[in-house]
């Protein structure tokens, strides 16, 4: 049997934990398999990864910024989760084709599940921070859970574009009030005041450098339920190892192996 190789495409991606959570899946399920960083100089390079990928040197590849909009328009097949969300986080090489799909939409519902299992989400508000790419990825996924979605964004009319694709409304800071869930999938710290929300609000942030950001710390200290961007990478990773390597994701504790290779690299 030929061994399987795959990865992860990014650039920088030197910081990425995907390498070794997918390494320690692999070990515990015997698999002879490979699942490699590569950090492609620019799109053009990138291509060229994608055309090594279609000649079959690769089974498929995980994709974070700045390819996953290319991703997606590079594919010959997508899926309506990666159509939805405007990007593509998973590659998958088929015969020379190229199937884009997204995780990340999973990875945020299953982050949620395990650090606010209290949480309903269908019929509730979730109020989402920014408009780009990770934000749709975001609006996406809480529209199939059938929460009430609300997006806020400096720049009203890329707020509104999403919306509009995906079902949402626009708001601002007086959706606060009502919110069961905020999201940040802003690259840096959101502005808004923790105490403009109900007692029982849960916080996320979709970003996991550093674990414990400002935003969630302000959650806390005002005893808020936080979820953090560690539990989204894990999430979208189990589906990602499925789909890579054809076996599920061996029932190993992979936040402690991701943990100490965020603290090998501090």
């Amino acid at each position: 049997m030929t061994r399987i190789v795959a990865g992860v495409a990014g650039n920088p991606i030197g910081h990425s934990l995907s390498p070794a959570i997918h390494h320690a899946w692999i070990a515990a399920a015997d698999l002879d398999a490979d699942y490699r960083a590569f950090e492609p100089a620019d799109a053009a390079a990138f291509d060229r990864l994608l055309e090594d990928g279609r000649a079959g040197a690769l089974r498929g590849l995980n994709v974070t910024a700045p390819f996953k909009e290319q991703a997606l328009a590079r594919a010959d097949v997508v899926s309506p989760t990666a159509s939805a969300c405007g990007s593509a986080n998973l590659l998958l090489f088929e015969d020379g084709r190229l199937r884009a799909d997204s995780t990340d939409g999973a990875g945020l519902l299953a982050a949620l599940s395990e650090q606010a299992p209290h949480l309903r989400l269908a019929g509730a508000t979730a109020v989402v921070l920014g408009a780009g790419g990770a934000a749709r990825a975001a609006v996406a996924a809480l529209r199939t859970a059938d929460a009430s979605v609300v997006v806020i964004n400096r720049t009203r009319s890329r707020a509104e574009a999403l919306a509009a694709d995906l079902g949402a409304t626009v708001g601002g800071p007086e959706a606060l009030a009502d919110a069961a869930l905020v999201v940040n999938a802003l690259s840096v710290a959101p502005d808004i005041d923790p105490a403009a929300l109900p007692a029982g609000a849960v916080l996320m942030d979709m970003t996991y450098r550093p674990l414990q950001t400002a935003f969630l710390a302000a959650g806390r200290a005002r005893g808020l339920g936080t979820v953090d961007g560690l539990a989204m990478l894990i999430g979208q990773a189990r589906p990602s190892f499925e789909a890579l390597f054809g076996v599920a994701s061996p029932p190993i504790d992979v936040r402690a192996v991701a943990l100490a290779a965020m603290g090998a690299r501090t």
